[in-house]
């Protein structure tokens, strides 16, 4: 008995720790709850919600124009929690009913996977009750938009588990256009006026309430729900003509790649205003083909010949010349201070004009010129770079540009020779912007205006700011002084260096070649790399605009003459630039109206044209045979007749009269991108006809 007894003892003693232990149990998750459930909740929240930055949209950079030069678009990541209970209600019949619709769905959009693969994919993650399930990244918000509306998907996201990550991206519609003066919008790597503008273009950052869920997504607390809303940024409204910006671009372009230089820029500017039009930078990289890489208009080097027309102007406002005066340029070579100055062009000429000698661009001239009336007192000198300019930056608002660098007596870089070639644009450093700043003002009647590239800001369309054009000087030389310069630089269009070049141009040039050989690196001088410049305005008469051109060539290169390499990229901007914008403005035109169905003319698909006019019972003789797709129609008062279009994948072809859906097609096939403007038919295109166009390149149109 007393064994037994012991027995029970223990288990009863037993037995009522247990009850204890649970009631301990029990009474303390009680305690925990009621008591201290809400510092454990936010103890909780505070681990997997955070409040955290919502980047706001990013404001638009738009042309004169009105087009989207950057601007911010959405893009999605695409998850499917598989967890939610909705998938799973009823045995998952949601899931299964839904499966096989939503595969054909989604292999339809993304044309990448049979519906077979994404049905297996799906039944994978749903099998494995995957909560972080990636379905596709990076899709677009056209894309997303179709997604949402797919069987299943569009149940919501509790039904569902589809989960979207949005995030925005910044995206340049025309591509290489204007690209590094645009710039880009990284968050380490902003340059241009992305970079210039940020603050504006940026917005205020909001503030969002997140919570992580299995995978390290985070998804809104609440959605819509902000602590602090983001304030979109505003738009900025840029100098820069698509269509200026993209003839400049293409003649650069050619230009390198004929040549296989290393790299070139070219800067259009409004005489009247100082507006940047165009400003092209293009660079090779190692795989031969050219991009917008660094911004070489604002960066300074050696100027070469171009640089006289300051050294002209210190003499003429000193009056220690006249045009009229003899200078002995000694064949082309001169000797000093244990140097020798030598022409670029060696013609053998010995006694002639200071007229001739800018206009032959002699480097023995301005040199011998520069040191009989400057090595006294160089200071003199000196200060008429000062006073144009020449040794401040232009203050364009645009991020990087350098500050030029030109010795002074006194400075250890100054030296015996310094003087005599900085005559000729060598021993000092400025940027192509501030060379095309100092022509433009020669144009501008003396005045010297601010470069600038930006002329508007908005907000939703709204004018919050305007820029006017800002006068930096208004008179950089006396009014004589201009005139002397005007008649210099159309003299080397007409009997100089450019002679060639402008031959029977239906228009007046003003401007001066430059060739500078220019060191690499630590390899010095021995390479032979040489700077080809051209700097000018045009119509000399009345002038619109200014252009600069900057390419250096790659060692050795055979052709490397300012006239010859930098000369004709000017020459092709210029011409499309007369005959699209000055000779339209410039000229009386009468209209005289005639009757569409006595004059017209078509282009496009002989099929489709074909097809048009049997239904309007449309006679015409045929000229072209049956393998013949592309056509002309073209009607006098007299015949009507269908031509061949000649279309060559060597040149660029005639757009003008064609439909867009048909100059798509013809461009595309010709590896060119296209960007359109305006409805109707083709009535400008940035390639004119027959021109060398090179692949990839971007062809501006503008429908009537």
């Amino acid at each position: 008995m007393d064994v037994k007894r012991d027995i029970l003892w223990r288990v009863y003693l037993s037995y009522i720790l247990v009850v204890l232990i649970c009631v301990a149990i029990f009474g303390k998750a009680v305690y925990i709850q009621q008591v201290q459930g809400n510092h454990w909740r936010e103890l909780s929240d505070s681990i997997h919600q955070k409040l955290e930055d919502i980047e706001a949209e990013r404001g638009t950079i738009y042309s004169e124009d009105g087009q989207m030069l950057s601007t911010s678009i959405p893009q999605f990541d695409i998850y499917i929690d598989f967890r939610v209970a909705g998938l799973h209600e009823k045995n998952g019949i949601r899931f299964r009913e839904n499966i096989d619709s939503l595969s054909e769905c989604l292999a339809n959009l993304f044309k990448d996977q049979s519906a077979g693969e994404f049905k297996t994919m799906l039944q994978e993650g749903y099998d494995n009750n995957d909560g972080y399930f990636l379905l596709r990244k990076k899709i677009s918000f056209r894309e997303y938009e179709q997604l949402r509306k797919f069987p299943l998907f569009r149940l919501g996201r509790y039904k569902s588990g589809l989960i979207a990550n949005e995030r925005t991206i910044r995206l340049n519609p025309y591509q290489m256009l204007a690209f590094r003066t645009i710039g880009l919008a990284r968050d380490s790597n902003k340059v241009g006026l992305e970079m210039t503008y940020d603050s504006l273009l940026k917005g205020r950052t909001g503030k969002q309430l997140l919570r992580t869920i299995a995978g390290g997504v985070k998804v809104p607390v609440e959605d819509d729900t902000y602590v602090i809303e983001p304030e979109t940024g505003k738009d900025i409204v840029s100098t820069l003509d698509v269509f200026i910006q993209d003839v400049t671009e293409n003649a650069l372009m050619k230009m390198l790649v004929k040549n296989e230089a290393e790299y070139g820029c070219a800067i259009v500017m409004e005489v009247k205003t100082g507006k940047i039009k165009a400003i092209a930078n293009l660079g090779r990289k190692s795989d031969g083909n050219y991009w917008e890489d660094f911004n070489h208009a604002i960066t300074r080097s050696e100027p070469g010949s171009t640089f006289k027309l300051a050294t002209m102007m210190s003499l003429l406002e000193d009056k220690k010349v006249k045009l009229t005066d003899i200078v002995n340029i000694e064949g082309g070579t001169w000797h000093i201070n244990g140097l020798t100055v030598y022409d670029a062009e060696q013609r053998g000429d010995f006694e002639v004009t200071v007229k001739q000698a800018f206009e032959k661009s002699s480097n023995v001239g301005m040199a011998k010129l520069a040191w009989a009336n400057y090595s006294n007192n160089p200071n003199q000198f000196i200060r008429h770079l000062s006073k144009m300019h020449l040794d401040s930056v232009t203050g364009i608002d645009l991020a990087g540009e350098s500050k030029p660098v030109i010795y002074k007596p006194g400075q250890s870089s100054w030296v015996p020779t310094t003087l005599p070639w900085m005559a000729f644009g060598y021993n000092l450093l400025i940027s192509p912007l501030q060379t095309a700043t100092l022509y433009n003002a020669v144009a501008n009647k003396g005045k010297m205006m601010r470069p600038y590239l930006v002329s508007a800001v908005k907000d939703e369309g709204v004018l919050m700011k305007q820029f006017d054009p800002k006068v930096i000087d208004e008179r950089i030389c006396s009014e004589e002084t201009l005139h002397l310069l005007q008649e210099c630089l159309e003299g080397v269009c007409i009997e100089g260096t450019a002679k060639s070049l402008f031959k029977n141009s239906p228009y007046k040039v003003a401007g001066k070649t430059g060739t500078a050989l220019v060191a690499n690196g630590k390899l010095g001088y021995s390479e032979q790399i040489y700077q080809s410049a051209f700097a000018g305005y045009f119509p000399a008469e009345n002038p619109q605009y200014t252009c600069v051109v900057i390419i250096k060539n790659k060692p050795h290169a055979l052709i490397h003459l300012g006239a010859l390499i930098a000369g004709p990229v000017f020459k092709e901007i210029a011409d499309r630039l007369y005959s699209t914008y000055i000779i339209p403005s410039n000229s009386q035109q009468v209209v005289v109206k005639k009757s569409d169905s006595s004059v017209f003319s078509y282009s496009g698909s002989k099929k489709d044209i074909s097809t048009v006019s049997a239904k309007l019972n449309l006679r015409y003789a045929d000229s072209t045979t049956a393998n013949d797709q592309w056509i002309n129609l073209n009607s006098t008062h007299a015949v009507t007749v269908l031509n061949k279009k000649n279309i060559t994948q060597t040149a660029m072809p005639e757009l003008k009269g064609m439909a867009l859906k048909d100059v798509v097609y013809v461009c595309e096939n010709l590896g060119l991108k296209v960007m359109a403007k305006g409805r109707g038919k083709v009535a400008l295109q940035s390639i004119q006809p027959g021109q060398v166009f090179v692949k990839g390149q971007m062809v501006n149109i503008e429908l009537n």
